[in-house]
């Protein structure tokens, strides 16, 4: 990481913050699904002086001068995002993956019109109906939500509840989901009510682009994604879409919902994608699984239930019901000794979503620190000695050593320690 010897100067307590959080991920064993870290190229694109620069419009079609080189920094963007996922037409100036979902509604609904998504609680995302979110304010949202006996999307029920609400869109993704999305069955689904497919890959992007994972690209009018997460680039969004509707979405992102864009944050979107384009990228994705089984297995053998039975994608749930533990208190007790999760909602949770039965666990972040199926299985032993051990301080302490001891032997960035 670049010096912070300016700012620490300017502002120390900015400074402290910052170095913090540098300890913190480096001493810690990050497991938030939604979560990653970049490459050193990344950070240094996205801290680049072309934070200074104002470029409202687009490549070749800006409102202020000066833009030649941003321009050359959003066209590699934009075409190496199109090589990566197959894509007719790519915006990618979207601050984040809500404001990507954001521009999607507003080129392809009217206010009012109904949406078939699918229920946070099972899954889903607040951008895809939450009552208190946009969407569910301005839209009608149906919620569709998994089987309860296998916990995976029922297709019939879900084409059973599109027959029955005519919605003009369909959307497919989740924030919480394990398996693997058929989109094949969403696009049969879609047609059978002339709906639009749309698909929020925002977190399974990096499996996508890799081949872990089927693409939704030749199957939908819309996909839209975060660049974060799998993909393992800065924070933001992007859009995807056929051909007949890149003005549309174009002009929804700009002027419709952002002024100028972020060029420092677009020019590592772009080495973020050119990243993804390597034999190396495909090879980090097919371990980020691996892991994500791994540790699964690992659990479930310790009395952890997994939700769904498994999973087939970087991240998955654990029901701590049997476990005599709250989400919200097995993730405190995970961090006290090191181990960062998130609590979360299972499917027909019976507590409120501040509390949780379950907590997600996501394998990205610890790939990218080159661990593998080995330290899952160390992992899940000291993830079950914190949760059993959650109200022993003496238990958690020995954890954290044990944690801090295995953070270590993989540093975040090894090339910083050569």
């Amino acid at each position: 990481m670049k010096s912070l010897e300016h700012l620490k100067k300017v502002d120390p307590e900015i400074y402290q913050a910052i170095a913090d959080e540098i300890r913190r991920q480096e001493d810690n064993l990050e497991f938030i699904a939604s979560e990653n870290f970049t490459s050193l190229a990344v950070l240094e694109a996205q801290g680049s002086v072309l934070t200074n620069k104002y470029a409202e419009g687009y490549p070749s079609a800006r409102w202020y001068g000066g833009c030649a080189n941003v321009d050359a920094a959003e066209s590699l963007a934009i075409e190496r995002a199109k090589k990566l996922f197959g894509a007719e037409h790519v915006n990618v100036q979207a601050h984040s993956g809500t404001q990507a979902n954001m521009a999607v509604y507003f080129a392809a609904l009217n206010l009012g019109d109904t949406i078939l998504a699918l229920d946070l609680a099972c899954g889903g995302h607040l951008s895809h109906g939450h009552a208190h979110n946009f969407s569910g304010m301005f839209y009608n949202v149906v919620a569709y939500g998994v089987d309860k006996k296998t916990e995976m999307l029922d297709y019939d029920h879900i084409a059973v509840l599109a027959k029955q609400n005519k919605p003009k869109l369909i959307l497919a993704g989740a924030s919480a989901y394990p398996r693997k999305l058929d989109f094949k069955k969403f696009r049969k689904i879609a047609d059978s009510v002339g709906a639009y497919l749309f698909v929020d890959m925002a977190h399974i992007a990096g499996l996508v682009a890799a081949g872990v994972h089927p693409s939704p690209v030749p199957y939908a009018e819309f996909v839209t994604s975060t660049t974060h997460k799998t993909l393992r680039g800065p924070r933001g969004g992007f859009v995807i879409c056929k051909k007949e509707f890149a003005k549309k979405i174009d002009s929804r992102i700009f002027p419709g919902i952002q002024g100028g864009p972020l060029m420092h944050v677009i020019a590592a979107k772009a080495v973020a994608f050119h990243e993804a384009l390597t034999p190396a990228f495909r090879t980090y994705q097919r371990q980020i699984v691996k892991n994500s089984k791994e540790l699964a297995n690992a659990l479930s053998t310790k009395g952890f239930r997994i939700v769904s039975g498994g999973t087939d994608t970087h991240l998955f749930l654990v029901d701590l019901n049997e476990k005599g533990i709250t989400g919200k208190d097995a993730s405190s007790a995970l961090e006290e000794a090191g181990i960062t999760v998130n609590k979360n909602l299972i499917p027909f949770d019976q507590k409120s979503p501040a509390v949780t039965s379950g907590i997600r666990l996501g394998t990205a972040a610890v790939t990218t620190r080159k661990m593998k199926e080995r330290e899952m299985h160390k992992i899940s032993e000291l993830i079950n000695q914190a949760v059993e051990g959650s109200d022993k301080p003496e238990i958690l302490k020995a954890v954290r050593i044990e944690v801090l001891e295995l953070a270590r032997r993989f540093p975040l960035y090894p090339e910083l320690k050569q």
